[in-house]
């Protein structure tokens, strides 16, 4: 059901922030002055970070001042935004259901899903809250989130409407007993008609905003995928499942693999496929959408499943790229 802007409805665990992480800065800088020149973040910001232990040297919690020495791993994360800017907004959402539970909505491209520095408006946790769905607790910016989507993928997520709720679901992803399927447009021909990605994921050393399957040390992601249409050399279309659900998993691992998705700004190379870059260019966006989730009732134990059809930017993008290939 889509909830429009005019009307209301009334009726714990997320995810922490990924770190930044870097393991070769040069020996003998500030702390707070060597993240300032690497980061796109304040000194101040970044001095509240380091002071409240979000930000250590070898799992250590140190000063701003501190000198950085040879072999020194830093990790960092960001101060979350305070909880004024996790405000009620008035926006149309796709609630697909909910119940006293949960909610299972089909977030739009576009959209983030909680504050953060850079969207404090807009986000899926602004719509929920305008609609009544739950309060927000003093010091949560993201009351009920226990997974998320890119901004620029489209598709299915489930939110905790109370703590039971969230607790199961968090156990049901830390156990891999969620079903995750999702439609992806991949530059270039897959010649094997399935397949399966395991590897391990982590920050890419060389971009802090990309993560790699290419590293000596991450978490285990597994990602297995079938072939759903051919374009010909130029485009793949894919159904993709995930085992485990680590940041940007799917966009890694094809990008890592030479085929990396049509509209995807981050993971991408030099491309000779002309018509899928065409194809690429009404979307506007990475072609990922988030189609199938199934997962047991906190409180019944019923399975449930949702689907959520192709929007149509990546409709057009396929029927695009069938009107210059035959799919097989």
């Amino acid at each position: 059901m889509v909830i429009p802007s005019d009307e209301s409805h009334s009726d714990s665990s997320s995810q922490e922030e990924e770190p930044v992480i870097f393991n070769n800065a040069p020996p003998g800088i500030r702390l707070d002055r060597f993240l300032s020149e690497n980061l796109d973040i304040s000194r101040e910001k970044i001095k509240e970070s380091i002071i409240t232990g979000l930000t250590r040297i070898n799992g250590s919690i140190v000063k701003p001042s501190i000198k950085i020495k040879k072999g020194d791993f830093i990790s960092f994360i960001p101060i979350p935004p305070p909880l004024s800017e996790a405000v009620p907004e008035d926006m149309d959402l796709d609630v697909k259901y909910f119940d006293d539970d949960i909610i299972v909505v089909n977030k739009s491209a576009g959209m983030v899903v909680h504050p953060a520095p850079g969207h404090d408006r807009g986000t899926l946790v602004n719509g929920l809250l305008g609609k009544g769905f739950f309060s927000c607790e003093k010091g949560d910016i993201r009351p009920g989130i226990v997974h998320r989507i890119d901004m620029d993928t489209s598709g299915l997520l489930v939110v905790a409407r109370n703590d039971h709720a969230r607790e199961h679901l968090v156990n049901l992803f830390r156990t891999h007993d969620i079903v995750r399927e999702y439609t992806a447009l991949v530059f270039g021909c897959l010649n094997a008609d399935c397949g399966t990605f395991e590897t391990l994921h982590g920050r890419n050393p060389g971009n802090r905003l990309m993560y790699s399957s290419r590293v000596k040390e991450g978490k285990k992601a597994i990602t297995h995928w079938r072939v759903m249409e051919r374009f010909g050399k130029e485009a793949t279309s894919v159904s993709v499942r995930l085992e485990t659900g680590r940041t940007h998993q799917i966009r890694v691992h094809f990008y890592d693999n030479d085929h990396p998705l049509l509209g995807d700004s981050v993971y991408n190379k030099k491309s000779n496929y002309n018509l899928a870059l065409q194809g690429a260019k009404l979307l506007g966006r990475q072609a990922l959408h988030a189609g199938v989730l199934g997962f047991s009732h906190p409180t019944t134990g019923e399975n449930l499943l949702f689907t959520s059809p192709l929007p149509d930017d990546m409709l057009n993008a396929i029927s695009f790229l069938r009107s210059n290939f035959s799919g097989n």
